[in-house]
């Protein structure tokens, strides 16, 4: 009995951990990452952190600038040279918070085209003990798969 009970521990503590959960990037073939340096985050009625999610937004970012990209505000787009306009990059996002787990997904477009490029996803769950744990790990899971794809 006391071997089952201690197995149960364990199985649970690895779902807790997020240990169910699937965190991965989406790359388009050909796609040259190098030549981009910049970013600008679309925050717009359709690309919105939920209000009641907001306080998450600076690790969004945080997230976003981990990689090699420089965050632009888009009120600045109209100051960058063709040049740097054409190592722009639109970054959109969304989050999706369910009982089972929270996930948060950037998706990177060219900003000469529309052409998505990247997605990146980052999953997380308490299994419903802690939402705030789940946005957490969910951003930290995200900002660890945008620094690998973006890496220099």
């Amino acid at each position: 009995m006391k071997k089952y009970l201690f197995l149960s521990l364990v199985v649970l503590l690895l779902l807790i951990s997020g240990g169910c959960t699937v965190s991965k990037s989406v790359i388009s073939q050909g796609a040259d990452l190098s030549k981009y340096k910049y970013v600008t985050i679309i925050d717009n009625d359709t690309y919105r952190i939920p209000p009641e999610l907001m306080q998450y937004q600076i690790q969004l970012y945080d997230a976003i600038e981990r990689s090699a990209l420089t965050v632009i505000s888009p009120y600045r787009l109209g100051d960058l040279t063709r040049t740097e306009q054409a190592s722009l990059l639109v970054a959109t996002f969304g989050v999706a918070v369910s009982q089972e787990q929270t996930t948060v997904t950037v998706n990177f477009l060219d900003f000469d085209t529309d052409r998505p490029l990247v997605s990146c996803q980052g999953a997380y769950t308490t299994l419903g003990f802690s939402s705030k744990a789940d946005i957490k790990g969910a951003l930290k899971r995200v900002g660890d798969q945008i620094a690998e794809a973006f890496k220099r």
